[in-house]
């Protein structure tokens, strides 16, 4: 008995002291520093650095910065773990991971960097660089370790290597974005699809692969995004890949020559964002029973039926534009309350707008019908705290007047509102709209005059306004042109475009497409049509062609300095044409024909080097044609319809010897009324004074020699003697 605890008591002090032993080991390797990175790492990581140079434009993203720049590159005992870009392995000190996106590097890789010695790595990211328009080399295959890989908008160029298809741990390959200069097509696209078995995120946007998908891509189960936007395909995609049970995002946009058929999906279809737009798809009227569908484009395809529905429950970009829909838009359309864009344009819909599109979801921001076959009013439904950012109604049969209620769109910056039938005087409230920055209103029954702002405050950020083919009348809003003071700035070096965010706030994973909406229009002069498939902030104009406005072009049009297109044709406009339409420095196009101005076409407008179009044709022009540089360029068409202009292009030659009068100032003609009458009346006046005077002075000169030389007096025949005598001389 005495025997057997003593054992046990021994065994309990032996396991005690092990277990201290073993705390102590613990916390004394927890005391120690951290492992530092292998020498031939940090040295593989300076060689390749010394192989590129640093160059601001190499990289396009805003938020870039040069990484390398903070690596301690002198110390010979820097822990390079700990540089910017660099993450090591905790226990070993290799180099696992290199990220050096937008890093502001340029230069060539080739097959002796020392890049492929870093052969731990797990993760690399060299996206949004400058590499010249290097090959991608086999070397690449030295790190088999990779799982995660990004080129994606680097310049890389050329044939993928077979080799990178050995990469086999692959989860995530990113070789997108590198304007078409990459090539997957021996090997091609299949034979990815057979030897990358393990991936989960794929973009090959812009990769040129020219070929069909291949069916074995269904069998890629783990895929949760799939992007290939843009890169030449053709054939029909095969329908088990929208049925991928962890997909989540599928991108095949801009494959004009790829058809399919969207199949019918199941309810827990993981899908949240697909987009097929400028594809071939068609077919469903269906309903679409996504419950998670976040973001849904398919359009420019050859879609027919009913407009489909999603299921409203995360819902937040819909975009169906461009295809063949017809009907009406369905009640249901309400129930997506979280929509941030809605397009249904450029399809064959038709029947009334629902009264709930104003304020069925506070977070829309683009609401796109334009071309389709909607009649009625327009909602009176825009409700106060809404976000539109864009309305656009263009080419519809809507009628009645403008809504007030859009003056509760406070950040609105483009409302198109053009070939429809409203009748309506011109909407000055709108001016309110602090954001206001398009306003297109042509092509419809609005008449009378425009009246002037009270204050300088109405349409103060506004920079393109369209109102031709309308029935205004009265003179040109002298005073609006002096309160446009967004086209007083010339903006040359600060480009910017009208665009929104079609995602909004969702955040998906690394290689996500985010979409954007770019405000788009088409502007009429002269016949032709200039479509802007992205909006500047360098595009101004004013469009107040067929109308019926009378009186002269105010001054005033020329403090607008920014202004590119300035059309005033087919009015009644009368008067001479102002020279300081000169001051238009960036003008681009000037069309006033079809008027009745008169007098010469100013000398100063020659000294516009920006001008492209110009048309006086068709009005009461008088004089020579101004020539020399822009003038130069344009032809007799630009003047025909003026008899009394002369000179290149025209036939009718100017008489060099007449020195053409100088321009006419607007008061000459009061002043020339005043002249004469003043001279008149002072030669009249002088006239009768000089009389007087010529009589007394004579009569008085003659009594002083009679009476200094004692002559005698004159008598009454004797002085009409003189008098006859003087009348014979």
């Amino acid at each position: 008995m005495g025997l057997s605890l003593r054992f046990f008591t021994s065994m309990h002090l032996v396991s005690s002291l092990l277990i201290f032993h073993l705390a102590i080991a613990h916390f004394t390797s927890s005391m120690q520093p951290h492992t530092l990175c292998h020498d031939q790492d940090r040295s593989a990581l300076l060689k390749f650095i010394e192989s590129l140079t640093i160059n601001r434009y190499a990289s396009r993203n805003p938020l870039s910065y040069p990484k390398v720049a903070s690596w301690n590159q002198d110390e010979q005992n820097s822990d390079c773990c700990s540089w910017d870009g660099i993450k090591c392995d905790e226990d070993t000190g290799h180099v696992i991971s290199l990220n050096l996106s937008s890093s502001w590097l340029y230069g060539s890789i080739n097959s002796s960097s020392s890049l492929f010695q870093l052969v731990h790595l797990e993760w690399l990211a060299l996206a949004d660089n400058h590499f010249n328009f290097s090959v991608i080399p086999s070397e690449i295959v030295n790190l088999s370790r990779l799982t995660r890989l990004s080129l994606s908008g680097s310049f890389f160029a050329g044939q993928i290597p077979a080799e990178l298809l050995e990469l086999s741990r692959l989860e995530v390959l990113d070789l997108s974005s590198n304007d078409h200069h990459l090539k997957l097509q021996s090997p091609g696209l299949a034979n990815l699809a057979e030897k990358l078995t393990n991936l989960k995120r794929l973009n090959l946007t812009d990769v040129n692969i020219s070929s069909a998908v291949p069916p074995t891509f269904a069998n890629l189960s783990s895929l949760i995004s799939l992007s290939l936007s843009e890169s030449f395909l053709h054939g029909e995609i095969p329908t088990e890949i929208f049925q991928l049970p962890n997909l989540r995002l599928l991108e095949l946009a801009y494959n004009s020559n790829l058809t399919g058929h969207l199949p019918e999906f199941q309810k827990n279809n993981s899908l949240e964002l697909l987009n097929v737009a400028f594809s071939g798809f068609s077919g469903f009227g269906q309903v679409l029973p996504w419950a998670y569908m976040i973001t849904l484009d398919l359009s420019f395809n050859k879609l027919r039926g009913p407009l489909p529905i999603p299921v409203p429950a995360f819902t937040s970009s819909y975009l169906v534009s461009n295809n063949q829909l017809t009907g009406e838009i369905p009640p249901s359309i309400c129930s997506l309350n979280r929509l941030y864009a809605l397009d249904l344009s450029h399809n064959n819909l038709s029947g009334m707008l629902p009264g709930c599109l104003g304020n069925s979801s506070v977070q829309l921001l683009v609401l796109k019908l334009q071309g389709n076959k909607f009649h009625g009013f327009i909602p009176e439904t825009f409700s106060k705290g809404t976000n539109l950012r864009m309305i656009d109604f263009n080419g519809n049969l809507l009628q009645g007047r403008v809504p007030k209620s859009l003056a509760n769109c406070v950040k609105l910056k483009f409302l198109n509102l053009g070939d429809n039938q409203i009748t309506d005087f011109f909407p000055s409230w709108l001016g309110t709209l602090p954001e206001l920055e398009v306003l297109i209103l042509k092509s419809n029954n609005f008449h009378g005059v425009i009246e002037e702002p009270k204050a300088c405050f109405e349409f103060v950020k506004l920079r393109i306004i369209d109102l031709s083919h309308n029935r205004f009348a009265g003179n040109l809003p002298s005073k609006h042109f002096e309160c446009w003071n967004a086209m007083k700035d010339v903006n040359a070096n600060n480009l910017t475009y009208l665009q929104d965010r079609l995602l909004g706030p969702v955040s998906y994973p690394a290689l996500t497409y985010y979409g954007f909406s770019y405000d788009s229009l088409t502007l009429s002069n002269k016949g032709t049509e200039l479509e802007y498939e992205k909006l500047s902030n360098l595009i101004t104009a004013i469009i107040l062609s067929n109308n019926s406005f009378v009186g002269k072009i105010p001054t005033s049009i020329a403090n607008l300095k920014g202004l590119r297109t300035l059309n005033l044709s087919n009015n009644n406009l009368q008067g001479h044409i102002p020279p300081t339409l000169g001051n238009l420095i960036v003008i681009e196009s000037l069309d006033l024909s079809n008027n009745k101005l008169s007098g010469q076409i100013p000398q100063q407008l020659g000294e516009l080097t920006t001008l492209e179009v110009f048309d006086v044709s068709d009005n009461l022009l008088t004089g020579p044609i101004p020539q020399g540089k822009q003038f130069n360029t344009f032809g007799k068409g630009s003047f025909d319809g003026n008899p009394g202009l002369c000179g290149q292009p025209l036939s009718k030659k100017c008489d060099n010897s007449a020195t053409p009068p100088p321009e006419e100032d607007p008061r000459s003609e009061s002043l020339f009324a005043f002249g004469w009458k003043t001279v008149l009346i002072g030669y009249a006046s002088g006239t009768v004074i000089g009389v007087v005077l010529g009589h007394i002075f004579s009569t008085r000169k003659y009594e002083w020699l009679a009476k200094t030389f004692r002559l005698r007096p004159k008598t009454n025949g004797r002085r009409r003697r003189v008098g006859r005598h003087r009348q014979r001389m």
